[in-house]
């Protein structure tokens, strides 16, 4: 009976408005003076225009853009026929680039190639954080595509900053100063033989985090759990470990929190990875799609 009554009091938990706050408080928005920055919804992802990434990004543009970048967590530009160069180099703005231990490269080392096709499923249908399993996360990604379907291949970002203001006070307080282990093994490592995994498992061994983390510049806390990578929260039997995370995974879910952005091709997205989680949509096999991403090295969390 008592599980019963959690669950419906948790399904009434998640009815009617959700507070979304984008901004952290007391920060007042300011115009945008270099471009044309065109909201996607009222609380994630934006459209700018006005900017030809082929061009160099002088020290005010750029400023522009990174505060955009952690104003709205996502941005997308459209008609971008860049290089593999060139989105290396626009990456680089953000910081050093890392190299994937694990996925295959594109025409630069830094650019990762995911090319789908018949025979190659896309696997990223998961919402998930990037290379949290590494001691300092990705800061953030910028991800090209370079071809897709007539249809179908969405990818969705999800505010993980929202989410966890909308968590139950009780939740919040249970999961605040909480750790959890990351890990490559269980995505990354399936299909390795012994000896690669033990290479690997050397170099990059599981690593914990924790399950709130606080934004090293806007001072946000967010939830920093997502189903591939979090393996189990330190300190809690398992049982209540894998509850305590399903329920937690699933705040990604919630459209309030989201966005979704259509591909074309030549289309870039950028996004923060220390507030995000996001989903690529698999509803295209057999099709074709090809999308090149670079991710910039972060921090530790805290």
């Amino acid at each position: 009976m008592t599980t019963i009554r959690n669950r419906v009091a948790e399904r009434r938990t998640a009815l009617g408005t959700r507070v979304l706050h984008r901004l952290p408080a007391g920060q007042v928005a300011a115009p945008y003076e270099l471009f044309e920055l065109r909201p996607c919804g009222p609380l994630i992802g934006a459209e700018i225009h006005g900017v030809d990434l082929r061009e160099p990004v002088g020290p005010e543009l750029f400023a522009e853009l990174d505060r955009a970048l952690l104003e709205w967590k996502v941005l997308f530009f459209r008609d971008q026929p860049i290089t593999s160069a060139q989105h290396r180099a626009f990456a680089r703005l953000w910081g050093e680039l890392e190299v994937h231990p694990f996925l295959a490269q594109g025409d630069v080392p830094e650019v990762v190639r995911f090319a789908k096709d018949a025979s190659m499923v896309g696997v990223e249908n998961i919402w998930h954080t990037d290379v949290t399993w590494r001691e300092e996360p990705a800061l953030g990604s910028v991800l090209r595509a370079v071809e897709v379907p007539a249809f179908g291949g969405d990818t969705l970002w999800s505010d993980l900053a929202a989410a966890y203001d909308n968590l139950p006070a009780d939740v919040r307080e249970r999961i605040d100063g909480l750790t959890a282990v990351h890990d490559f093994a269980f995505s990354f490592g399936m299909g390795m033989d012994a000896e690669r995994f033990a290479a690997m498992r050397a170099e990059y061994p599981a690593v914990e985090h924790p399950v709130v983390r606080t934004h090293p510049v806007t001072g946000r806390k967010t939830l920093f759990v997502n189903e591939i990578f979090t393996e189990h929260i330190v300190g809690l039997p398992d049982d209540e470990s894998e509850e305590l995370l399903a329920y937690l995974f699933k705040q990604a879910s919630y459209p309030e929190y989201q966005v979704r952005f259509r591909w074309a091709a030549d289309s870039v997205a950028i996004w923060d990875n220390r507030a995000t989680a996001h989903y690529a949509a698999n509803d295209y096999h057999p099709n074709i799609r090809v999308m090149e991403r670079a991710a910039i090295l972060g921090d530790r969390p805290f």
